[in-house]
């Protein structure tokens, strides 16, 4: 029976194209600048986000925390949503390397900051606080099940931001699936972020790797904090190669993977026992509760047995992901099972 794994597109395996690519990558010394292929992604991704230059990083996590260091100082105030993906599965980088204390401001279901919250918790000039320098957004919302930040909205919240002396980070792990999901192109949802961190391991399918583009002098200071957190790589054109292809041949069928969320969400809502914790499904995850007599562990271990892998962290709704690996007759078989495990559970609480 096929294991159908929806715990994130994290898992997703590199395509033959990209193994192809990375067996016969030219490559040099990257800490050097030598490395033709990193160079050359870089320069691409640079390109898309509209932004002077990029920095290759080894991760989404690498590439916020470099941006963080090298937006900030030490004791500086950052402002992050209190859903932020930044706060929560960041091991507080932040704040334990960089010295900066993070301040939350509350996300709505759509994964938005309240302008005028942001406006409230921006300190004033006094003596006793803090400054707060750096606002940070998330395009598209992992925690608010993958919802879009559209170019409205973070345009004037940019502008808001850097009225009062701000600059902004936009956390674009997912900003291909908001690209897609809107019809624009990526740069316009990060076209008036100071930097935009992008990954190539979610849906687009690298096996590795992240980046961060902005303006070129402050992509230059974020190379030597990348070489302080240890992302100094050397021939790294070998993994560099994959990104290339994801890049070129991976954005657009990212429509695939939120056709197949609908339709799984859709089939959800008709199981008995669970519940869609989301009005609508504009990307790729979808977030649901089970209820009562259904136990989420006795459920997620019985999904276990059946093959069938999500997610569940922190007392918080499921959530499952789709991605290139799984196709629509896949969902289907997932959907077939999981009413099959709800069934089984619900019969076995008579």
């Amino acid at each position: 029976m096929k294991v159908i794994d929806l715990r994130s597109d994290t898992v997703t395996h590199p395509t033959p194209e990209m193994r192809k690519a990375m067996s016969e990558a030219e490559v040099g010394d990257d800490v050097y600048g030598e490395d033709p292929t990193v160079n050359r992604l870089e320069a691409m991704a640079a390109k898309m986000m509209d932004k002077e230059a990029a920095v290759f990083t080894t991760s989404g996590t690498q590439g916020n925390l470099t941006a963080v260091l090298t937006h900030t100082h030490h004791g500086d105030e950052i402002i992050v949503g209190d859903q932020a993906h930044i706060l929560w599965y960041e091991v507080g980088g932040a704040a334990a390397l960089g010295g900066v204390i993070l301040r939350t401001v509350p996300n709505d279901s759509g994964g938005r900051l309240d302008p005028s919250d942001i406006e409230r918790t921006i300190r004033g000039k006094d003596i006793h606080y803090t400054q707060t320098t750096l606002l940070c957004l998330e395009n598209t919302h992992n925690r608010c099940g993958g919802t879009v930040l559209t170019t409205d909205y973070t345009d004037e919240v940019c502008n808001l931001a850097h009225r009062r002396g701000l600059k902004v980070h936009l956390d674009g792990a997912r900003i291909f699936n908001g690209a897609v999901a809107l019809s624009v192109p990526a740069c316009a949802l990060a076209r008036n972020a100071d930097s935009v961190a992008l990954c190539l391991s979610k849906g687009l399918s690298a096996p590795v790797g992240s980046l961060l583009c902005g303006r070129r002098e402050f992509v230059e200071r974020a190379r030597k904090f990348r070489k302080m957190l240890g992302g100094g790589m050397r021939q790294a054109g070998v993994i560099a190669a994959a990104g290339i292809v994801a890049l070129e041949t991976m954005v657009d069928r990212l429509a695939e993977d939120h056709a197949n969320a609908r339709r799984l969400a859709q089939g959800l809502a008709q199981i008995k026992g669970i519940t869609l914790a989301q009005d609508d499904i504009p990307t790729n995850i979808v977030m649901f509760h089970v209820s009562p007599p259904l136990s989420p562990a006795e459920f997620i271990e019985a999904l276990d047995r059946a093959e069938v892998k999500i997610g569940l962290r922190d007392g918080r709704p499921f959530r499952a992901v789709t991605h290139r690996m799984v196709s629509s007759s896949d969902i289907d078989e997932a959907l077939t099972r999981i009413e099959a495990v709800c069934l089984k559970l619900q019969r076995a609480r008579k």
